[in-house]
This record gives structure tokens, C-alpha cells and sequence, in this order.
């Protein structure tokens, strides 16, 4: 008796050990990613193998749960480790840097156009040639390299297995406490260099096993895919859907895809999978139904319908690429599945976790992923809703329930990611989900399943695809043009719409509904309009931006804020007001420009300006090329840069403009920013060449009211060029710090050497945003205090070894 009694005691505790294991291991996992250094794995096997060892001694329940916590927590943290310090050891040396080398390897993926009539795509490598012998021998080349073949965008490789000659550097990118990282989505792809193709052929020499084998079969099916549908009017959206390639998509439709919050409809993951598994389900019952009675068991029918859902899936997620998304909406689907088809009887949180899990256990890079905190947010806040229902829910209201709670439920992590909830999406899904769901991926798989197998059947699936993608692109298209407004989130705002989630989620509780309804609805109503005022500041605030080959500056004080320059920016390609400007500003809190100032017209100084004057209120604009820049900002009036003098809070403001030039570099709007109580000076030159730097200086020089600065800070002029800082200006201002505001490894070769020798030979400490990232400085006791942002940069980006750590000024 007593052993019938413990067995489900025992049981119950293994299981409870076991999720509580998971958790940790998954927190162990996703805190690596929150570190600034790698924690060393010697430490972490010793600390596994002391919990391990207290594991074997007696411990009461509570002791054994948090050894087994402590134990999964580590062990999450050295796989994680493990994984990322052995991607990390694949790395360019930085002598091969901009050098012309050889390799061999096959295609990675399926290639697309890119910018400047570019072909991008990533490359395999499996040899490399003729490296010189100072790469040392302990160096592990890369074996992904993301390329791209300029002047070739309407061209195809000539095949698969290939050698090129490339010109590579090591990742690197921007570097600011918000918006969009190149170094995180390159380290998060495994893409350990980037760089450029100067010729191309084919190398019948390469071993083409596994992988390369179903890449090059993926290729195939599109290949194949363009041949039978490139027709259609909607094909980059049948490319997406069926074989899960995006590279067919332009501007105008992600700007309509992210306008309504449907990005997630062309990127195959769980939603797709999901339809895919309840119809593989549904027919594979429908034949066994079809059998005769008793002819197979229920355990072995549900064994056939877990396979056949495990198959489809599979082949699906093949077709589409095997993408990450892919692989982890595959892995869900394997988990519910188990516990649905199987009729496990364990909690469906159980299986949550489970997915959780393995996701993390074969993939430990994926926290590094939105799309990971996004889906696995969305299906914990269905399995809520649905699993605390005890009625049956009918079709039209489960769609709604499940869209307002996914909504409301990812909405604040939207906003941690520092991403706008379109209010217009929550309709828009409303619409396009059952449309996609219950039309458009079963016409479009069935379609390609009659073509593959009757191939003059794409005369007839073509047309039709078109119809029904039509309908759908027509509705969003209206959406996108509906002026709606995204959801700008505050605390209060955040806490109601928490209330109104957990309200859905607990909906039969009749009692906490009657409580926590009311509570979020009058909450929302009841809060007081936001305020148009930017986040008040204490001390004067000065920030260089790295927005690579351009400038960018913010000065604040106060609640004012001024904007010096907006970087550059390619049509259609990149701009540092979207990628840069815009998401640190709403993390700083700023809503409003007091002062926009563009020294120049030009694109690195003055890119994206129109885009800057939509998003976010201006107060007055300055231009040293007022009409060139009037141009891009309809509407909106621009004055000239007139000597004048300005306040800001603390901070003593003076605009200068030489005359004569009123254009190009020479009509740059200088800006001094001086604050008194300190001494402190901050000069920014714009572009200004030699010239108009010897007229800037006798102007400094004829002011009697001028007040010689304790600490100088220059940006310098035209981004380190040897058209600019002569030995007279260097001389005559001897600035304490000189800042670069430079790409890295750019064309250009800003800063020249012999400009940087100027600035050494009078003691200036020089910086670079391209080593250093963005820069920060404040005033703190009268004093300059000065903090580059790689300090603080996550291990991928500021670890020993890589681009930033060895980065140096020439």
C-alpha cells in the first residue's frame, strides 16, 4: 500500500524537478545574452558539478528544488557559452581586412538584388586559398560570409559550387542604446565576415554533401517556382508563402505589411505550420475513419496521424527553407502534436515548456531573435485564454478572443522592442488571418502539388492565384492608407492594457471579471493626455550618434532638444533617422526637436530629413543650404545659418556661416556650444574645408566677447578628411578630445593619417564613432565626462579580438 501510495508522489516530484529544470535552463540560456563578457567555463563545470554532487545528498523539497534551478541555470548558461564562444573563435584576422582572397563553396541561400544593382546572398565556404602565412596557425576562417556581387543585380550565378575572389571586413556596424543592430542580426546568422565579389566561377571540385545538397535543391524549387508563377502579379508574394523566399518583395509592400502589423503573414512560421499540421490531421483521420472497424488500434491510429502531421510539416518546412522561424514554429508543432494526438495526460503549460526548451537546447542563439520572445508570447497568452475557458468557444468568437488577447499581450513587448503596435492591425489580422488561413495556403499548396505534377496546370493557378492574393492585398493596401495611429505606450497605459489581457485570459471567472474590467477600462479613461514635453534632463547632455559615414548630434538641457545633422541615408536601402534617430529618440523620451539644424545639403549629413519632419514635431528648422533642404521638407520652414546667438537650458548656442559659398561643404553651418558655469566647448564644423576654417578662426579671433574654453571638444571637420583641419587650425584650437564620425574601413579612408597626426601632435585624445560607437557626454562637478558606448556593448560586439577591440584611429 504504502508503495502504491509514494509511486505518485515520486512521479509528481521528478515531474515537478524536471519543469523547474527547464525554466532554469532556459534562464540560463537567454541570461547569457544580457552579459557584456563571457562568463568563463571553467567556473560553470565546477559550479555543475557541485550541485550535482549536493543533488546526491538528502535535501528537504524546498533545498532540492533550488539546486535543481541553480543546476539548470548553469547549465543553460555553459551551452549557451559553449555555442557562442565557439562562433565567436571563426574570425578574419584583421590583416586580410580590404585584401583581394580566394574561396571555394557552394550557396547558401537563394540569392536576391540588392543595392546599387547588387546580388546578395550568403556563401558556404569550404576552402580557402593561397592564405598568406601570417594569418597564424592557430586562425579559424569564417565559414559563413554574407556577399554581395555589385553591377550584377540582374544576373545568375552560374551555378552553385563556385569560387570567387572577394574583398571582405569583419561585422560591424552602428553601435547606439536603441534601434537597429548590424553586428547582433550578423552574429545572430552566424555570418562571421562581409564583404564584396570581384569575379565568379564555377568550381566543380567542391564536395557537395548534406547541407549543400538541399540548398542547392532549395534553389532548384525556386528555380522552378519562377518558371511556373513569375508570371502572376502577386509573385513575390507566392515566393514568400510557398517556398518561404522574400527576396522578391519591394519597398512598397513592407511598407504596407508593416503599416498593418501583418509582416508575420509572409514569414513562414507557426501559423503556417499550424494549418498545415491540422490539415495533414484531418485528412489522415478522414482515410483511417475510412478503414474498417478495429482494423488498427486507437494508440496505433494516433501514432499515424502524429507521424503524418510530423511529415507534411517537415516536407513544408523544407520547402521553405528550413529558416529559424521555420525550425522553431516546426519544434511547437511537435510538442502540441505529442500532447493532442498522443493524448498525453499532462498539463498543456508542460508542453509550453517543452517547446520552450528545445528551442533553446538546438538552437541557444534564439533569444537574439524577436520573432522567439514574439511567437513564444503569443502562444503563451492563447494557451491562457483558451485553457482557462471551460465552454466551448464558437469560430467567430474564438477569433476574436484570441486577436484582442494576442494584441493586448504583445503589444508591451512591442514596446520594450522599441516597436509601435499599429492600431489598424488588430482589424487588418482580423481580416487577413482567416483569408490566408482558410483560402490562401491551401490554394496555394495544392495549386503547386496539381502543378508539379501536371506542369501545364500553372496556366490555370495563375489567374486564380492572383484573385485571391488580389483581395487580400487590396484590403491591406486600404488599411495601410487608413490613417490610424500606433499605440505610444506609458506605464499607466501599459498596467491597463495588462488588466484588460488578464481579463480575457480569466474570462470565466465571472467574479474577477466583474473586478479587473472595470479597474483597466476606467484606468485608460481616466489617465491625463500625455504630455507634448520632452523628458526632463538636469545636467546638459551632448551625444554623437554612430550613424557611420555621417554625423549626427543630439544637444539637450532641460526639456529642450536640439538635432545636429541626421546622417546619411539610400533611398530605399538605409537611413540613420530610421534605423537610428527615431528609436533613440523615443528612449530618450524626446517627442519634440526645438532646433533642427543641417549643416549641408549633402546625403551624409542631411539623409532622411523628410522622413525626421513626418515622424516626430519640429520646432524651427537651420540650414546652411536652406533652399536645398526646403526642397525635402515641404511645409515646413527652413531659415539660413545667420550669426546669431541662442539659448539652450544651461548651454550658450552661437551659429556661424561663412560668406560667399552657398553651397557644398564650404556652406556648412558651424554650431559652438558653449556652457559657462564650466567652461566647456563643444564645436561642430560641419564639413568646412581649410579655407573656410582659417575664416572661422579670424572670426574667433576678432570677438572681444570671446571666452577661451577650459575643455575643447571638436568634431572634425568633414569627418577626418585632408581637405580640412590644416596645421593652423589644429594649432589654433588644440582641442582636448577630436571626434571621427567615420565608417569603418570606409572608401573614403576617413580620418587620413595625416590629419590624425596633426591631432596627436598637440595631445588631443582622438575618437572614432566606428570604434567607439555612439558617444555620451554630460558635465558632472564642472567637469567633461566622457563614455563610449562599446564599453558597455554585449560580448559579440566589444569582446577581446573583435572589430571594435581592435579598432585604431591610422
Amino acid at each position: 500500500m504504502s508503495g502504491s501510495i509514494n509511486r505518485p508522489a515520486c512521479s509528481f516530484g521528478k515531474s515537478g524537478s524536471a519543469v523547474v529544470g527547464v525554466i532554469a535552463f532556459s534562464c540560463g540560456v537567454i541570461l547569457l545574452y544580457w552579459l557584456s563578457i563571457l562568463p568563463p567555463p571553467e567556473w560553470l563545470v565546477a559550479a555543475i558539478l557541485l550541485l550535482v554532487i549536493a543533488l546526491s545528498c538528502p535535501l528537504s523539497l524546498v533545498a532540492s528544488r533550488l539546486t535543481v534551478f541553480a543546476l539548470g541555470l548553469a547549465s543553460g548558461l555553459l551551452w549557451a557559452s559553449w555555442h557562442a564562444s565557439d562562433r565567436l573563435s571563426t574570425v578574419l584576422p584583421a590583416s586580410l581586412e580590404r585584401e583581394r582572397l580566394s574561396v571555394s563553396g557552394y550557396l547558401c541561400d537563394i540569392p536576391s538584388q540588392g543595392s546599387f544593382n547588387s546580388l546578395r546572398f550568403s556563401f558556404c565556404v569550404t576552402h580557402w586559398h593561397n592564405l598568406p602565412t601570417q594569418t597564424g596557425q592557430d586562425a579559424r576562417m569564417p565559414g559563413l560570409l554574407r556577399l554581395s556581387w555589385y553591377g550584377h543585380g540582374n544576373e545568375q550565378l552560374p551555378g552553385a559550387l563556385l569560387k570567387l575572389e572577394v574583398v571582405l571586413k569583419r561585422p560591424h556596424g552602428s553601435l547606439n542604446p536603441a534601434g537597429f543592430r548590424y553586428e547582433d542580426w550578423l552574429f545572430r546568422k552566424g555570418y562571421r565576415a562581409t564583404g564584396s565579389v570581384r569575379s565568379v566561377q564555377v568550381d566543380p571540385t567542391v564536395r557537395c554533401l548534406l547541407h549543400c545538397q538541399y540548398r542547392s535543391l532549395h534553389i532548384s524549387l525556386h528555380n522552378w517556382t519562377t518558371e511556373r508563377f513569375g508570371s502572376a502579379r502577386h509573385f513575390p508574394l507566392i515566393s514568400s508563402l510557398l517556398i518561404g523566399h522574400r527576396g522578391h518583395m519591394e519597398q512598397h509592400h513592407w511598407d504596407v505589411l508593416k503599416a498593418t502589423g501583418t509582416i508575420h503573414l509572409v514569414a513562414i512560421s507557426g501559423l503556417h505550420l499550424g494549418l498545415v499540421a491540422l490539415a495533414a490531421g484531418f485528412w489522415c483521420r478522414k482515410l483511417l475513419l475510412a478503414l474498417p472497424a478495429r482494423s488498427i488500434s486507437d494508440g496505433t491510429a494516433r501514432g499515424i496521424v502524429f507521424a503524418s502531421v510530423l511529415i507534411c510539416c517537415l516536407v513544408y518546412a523544407l520547402a521553405a527553407g528550413f529558416t529559424v522561424p521555420t525550425r522553431r514554429a516546426l519544434i511547437m508543432v511537435v510538442a502540441g502534436g505529442w500532447l493532442v494526438l498522443m493524448s498525453r495526460q499532462a498539463p498543456v503549460w508542460h508542453s509550453f515548456l517543452a517547446a520552450l526548451g528545445a528551442v533553446l537546447l538546438l538552437d541557444p542563439f534564439a533569444p537574439l531573435d524577436q520573432g522567439f520572445w514574439l511567437s513564444f508570447a503569443a502562444v503563451a497568452v492563447l494557451i491562457a485564454v483558451f485553457s482557462a475557458r471551460l465552454a466551448a468557444t464558437g469560430w467567430l468568437t474564438g477569433l476574436l478572443v484570441a486577436q484582442l488577447a494576442v494584441f493586448g499581450g504583445l503589444w508591451p513587448i512591442l514596446e520594450i522592442f522599441g516597436q509601435g503596435q499599429p492600431l489598424v492591425g488588430l482589424l487588418a489580422n482580423l481580416a487577413a488571418i482567416p483569408w490566408v488561413s482558410l483560402v490562401i495556403m491551401p490554394t496555394l499548396i495544392m495549386g503547386g502539388l496539381i502543378t508539379a505534377a501536371v506542369p501545364g496546370a500553372a496556366q490555370l493557378f495563375v489567374p486564380l492565384f492572383d484573385l485571391i492574393l488580389g483581395l487580400l492585398w487590396y484590403v491591406l493596401t486600404w488599411f495601410a492608407e487608413w490613417q490610424a495611429p500606433d499605440i505610444a505606450a506609458s506605464v499607466p497605459e501599459v498596467v491597463a492594457w495588462g488588466l484588460l489581457t488578464v481579463t480575457l485570459i480569466f474570462a470565466p471567472f465571472a467574479r474577477f471579471r466583474l473586478v479587473a474590467a472595470p479597474l483597466a477600462v476606467s484606468w485608460l479613461m481616466f489617465q491625463e493626455p500625455g504630455s507634448s514635453d520632452n523628458a526632463y534632463l538636469r545636467t546638459p547632455e551632448i551625444r554623437v550618434w554612430d550613424v557611420g559615414q555621417g554625423l549626427s548630434v543630439l544637444v539637450r538641457h532641460g526639456h529642450e532638444a536640439l538635432v545636429y545633422d541626421t546622417g546619411p541615408a539610400v533611398p530605399g536601402v538605409f537611413s540613420a533617422v530610421e534605423s537610428t534617430l527615431l528609436p533613440n529618440l523615443a528612449a530618450e523620451g524626446i517627442s519634440r526637436i526645438d532646433t533642427l539644424v543641417i549643416s549641408h545639403a549633402d546625403n551624409d549629413h542631411a539623409g532622411g530629413v523628410s522622413e525626421l519632419a513626418r515622424q516626430i514635431e519640429i520646432g524651427r528648422v537651420i540650414s546652411g543650404e536652406p533652399e536645398a533642404v526646403r526642397e525635402q521638407i515641404a511645409g515646413l520652414p527652413v531659415s539660413g545659418c545667420k550669426r546669431s546667438v541662442q539659448r539652450l537650458g544651461g548651454l550658450t548656442l552661437e551659429y556661424w556661416q561663412g560668406e560667399g559659398p552657398t553651397e557644398g561643404n564650404d556652406a556648412s553651418c558651424v554650431v559652438r556650444i558653449y556652457h559657462p558655469e564650466s567652461g566647456i566647448e563643444w564645436l561642430l564644423p560641419g564639413d568646412i574645408t581649410d579655407h573656410m576654417e582659417a575664416r572661422y578662426l579670424a572670426y574667433l579671433a576678432a570677438r572681444e566677447d570671446f571666452q577661451k574654453p577650459v575643455t575643447r571638444v571638436l568634431v572634425a571637420p568633414h569627418h577626418g578628411s585632408k581637405t580640412s583641419s590644416s596645421e593652423t587650425w589644429v594649432r589654433a584650437l588644440r582641442p582636448d578630445q577630436v571626434i571621427y564620425t567615420a565608417g569603418y574601413r570606409h572608401r573614403y579612408g576617413h580620418p587620413h593619417p595625416t590629419v590624425t597626426a596633426r591631432y596627436n601632435g598637440i595631445g588631443a585624445v582622438s575618437l572614432n564613432t566606428a570604434c567607439s560607437g555612439s558617444l555620451v557626454m554630460t558635465i558632472e562637478d564642472n567637469q567633461l565626462a566622457l563614455k563610449e558606448m562599446r564599453h558597455g556593448s554585449p560580448f559579440w560586439i566589444g569582446g577581446p579580438g573583435l572589430a571594435r577591440d581592435q579598432c585604431k584611429i591610422p
